[in-house]
């Protein structure tokens, strides 16, 4: 499936046949058998251009006069009105003048120098036809498939300084940038590029090419700072009112409130020394050299971090040293006993990290802040302003993601599942019990087998480590996504088998989904021209990338978020119907998934502009069938 770099309506810049000449162009169609684009020049002229002869706007920069008329071997012959005889190159100078040929050729070198090396730095205003749009959370958009967005990406920070920078040799090809000068002459001055670079402007010092500033929001999302104030008040204190409602004998909002605790109840060093044990043991399987060694998406400066793939080597080790104490006689319902300080010290200690990673990233450079940062303290401190902190090589936001919350989410389930067995009783856990667990546990095991999919995810590529997701992540997941299984050991529900039948077809139901659409996701990221990938239907988008509008992706807009709500359903029918309290899972992630969906729909909407209009009138619904 060959692979077009221009999508329809594009503006780009044509190369005029027969001429080394390049002027403003619209994509109207591209032929796929002889791989031709069909172009209109804006004296509506329409010719068809190979894909060599075309070139993005982001190549071509903005002439220090703001004009893309006119070479600069044209303005010299409008000054000197030279003659392009055979007898007289532009360079030679006539009889009459008193300097020689060689310092006329070197007074226009380095006229020609200045004007390209030397610019101004103003911001370049183009009215972009169609989905020729690169800006995506207030920076331009980078693509793989070619460097030259990429490139002209880092100079955008810099136009709002009003000051000089000097270009690097390696980025002396950018220097045709808005410009119709023929490629003889930029293939003269390349060569002068280098010996250019010396050259120190009056005032503050150069911009570099390495030094790259993240823009920072501007319209901040959860109600800005006073309602990421509130969102963090409300989460630890919500967590606790479930906590303390499953454990009551009736949960109903006819007993709420509950009965508050005791400080003694709720905080045990102890149990502060457990969660850190358990904290650490996770960092150390982290750092264990098993697993492959994988490269992330690019960052804003260009570089891709590395990450260690062990997350499910870490949790096979998880289970046999749980195992080995089970067999040594370690009584594991302690956990249970001590569920609520438990849940404080995680509290605890997600804030104290919070603080750390805040303190962190004001001493981080400002190519590593996140884009969802703003420079509002109390919004950076919970959406996170620096977006990948690491201690070495340690990745502190990748390790949370995984490891202490997702795998602890296991734990917690055993933990809950054979207290079940001791205050009912029993001899064996409840059917109810058994499902809850065997669909949680092949949730995270497919979040780990599968975790080079994370590196995709808005959590790893847009938003900070900060509150949001230290809480989210250490506390949150853990101690609310195992709410069922709490539930339970004081609220049996026998499950007739029928029943059983059904909750298991509707859970499998939403994994098949779920994974497909995920799987089918991240195959088409890392090789689009895949032949196993052939028969899927695509919009072209200005960034270089398509846009899925088949195969899953053409089912609805988000077919993972639809898998992932089926089976969240799943995990609470085994509970039954007597309190609302296990379905508080369910409502929680349905607003979220929304939530999520709004962020995503208005990113997209901004990325990928005329395309992401085509897509949404070929996949009109979001996350359900049938509803818009």
């Amino acid at each position: 499936m060959p692979s077009r770099k221009f999508a329809d309506g594009e503006v780009v810049r044509g190369r005029w046949p027969g001429s080394s000449l390049y002027y403003e162009v619209e994509i109207l169609s591209h032929d796929s058998k002889s791989q031709l684009y069909t172009v209109k020049y804006k004296d509506g002229t329409e010719l068809e251009l190979k894909e060599n002869d075309i070139k993005p706007l982001t190549s071509f920069r903005q002439r220090k006069s703001g004009s893309t008329s006119s070479s600069p071997s044209r303005r010299r012959g409008s000054r000197g009105s030279r003659s392009r005889s055979r007898s007289r190159s532009p360079g030679r100078a006539p009889k009459s003048s008193r300097r020689s040929a060689s310092a006329s050729h070197q007074a226009d070198i380095k006229e020609m120098r200045r004007e390209i090396l030397e610019v101004k730095l103003t911001p370049l205003v183009l009215k972009p036809f169609g989905n020729s749009i690169s800006i995506y959370n207030g920076e331009p958009e980078r693509t793989e498939k070619s460097d030259i967005p990429h490139k002209s990406m880092q100079y955008q920070s810099a136009f709002s300084s009003g000051e000089r920078f000097i270009l690097s040799p390696e980025g002396s090809y950018i220097s045709t940038q808005y410009s119709l000068r023929p490629r003889r002459e930029e293939t003269k001055v390349k060569g002068t590029d280098y010996e250019e670079e010396k050259l120190v402007t009056k005032g503050p010092a150069p911009l570099r090419i390495s030094e790259v500033v993240t823009p920072q929001r501007k319209d901040l999302e959860f109600g800005g700072a006073p309602g990421a104030f509130f969102i963090m008040l409300g989460l630890p204190g919500s967590l606790f009112l479930l906590l303390l409602l499953c454990r009551q004998n009736d949960p109903s909002l006819l007993s709420f409130p509950p009965p508050l605790p005791t400080l003694d109840e709720l905080w045990e060093t102890r149990v502060c020394g457990v969660y850190l044990l358990w904290f650490f043991v996770q960092a150390l399987f982290y750092l264990l050299p098993v697993g492959k060694v994988v490269e992330g998406t690019p960052l804003v400066s260009g570089r891709r971090l590395k990450y260690r793939l062990n997350g499910f080597y870490a949790f096979i080790l998880t289970c046999a040293v749980v195992g080995t104490s089970l067999f040594g006689g370690v009584e594991l319902h302690y956990v249970y006993t001590h569920f609520l300080p438990l849940a404080l010290a995680a509290t605890v200690f997600s804030v104290i990290l919070s603080v750390y990673l805040y303190v962190h990233s004001l001493k981080a450079p400002r190519d590593e802040l996140s884009p969802a940062s703003s420079g509002n303290a109390v919004y950076d401190f919970f959406i996170g302003r620096e977006l990948n902190p690491r201690i070495g090589t340690f990745d502190l936001k990748y390790f949370c993601e995984l490891r202490p919350g997702l795998i602890g989410w296991v734990i917690i389930n055993l933990v809950m599942l054979l207290a079940e067995m001791k205050v009912q009783k029993r001899a064996a856990p409840s059917l109810a019990m058994i499902l809850v667990n065997s669909f949680q546990l092949l949730y995270v095991v497919d979040a780990l087998w599968n975790e080079e999919a994370l590196l995709t995810t808005m959590d790893i590529i847009h938003d900070g480590f900060g509150f949001m997701l230290a809480f989210g992540d250490l506390v949150w997941v853990p101690f609310t996504y195992s709410l069922q299984a709490f539930y339970l050991v004081n609220h049996p529900h026998d499950l007739s088998w029928p029943l059983a039948s059904v909750i298991v077809a509707l859970k499998l139901c939403g994994y098949v989904i779920f994974r497909c659409s995920n799987s089918q996701k991240n195959a088409f990221r890392k090789n689009p021209t895949d032949p196993k990938l052939a028969h899927l239907k695509t919009i072209h988008t200005s960034t270089g990338k398509n846009l899925l509008v088949s195969g899953w992706w053409g089912f609805v807009r988000h077919p993972n978020y639809l898998g992932d709500l089926i089976m969240a359903l799943a995990w609470s029918l085994p509970c039954g119907f007597d309190h609302l309290l296990p379905y508080f899972y369910v409502i929680y992630f349905t607003v979220l998934l929304i939530h999520r969906e709004a962020r995503d729909e208005h990113q997209c909407r901004r990325k990928y502009g005329l395309a992401w209009e085509k897509y949404c009138q070929r996949v009109p619904y979001r996350m359900f069938p049938y509803i818009y």
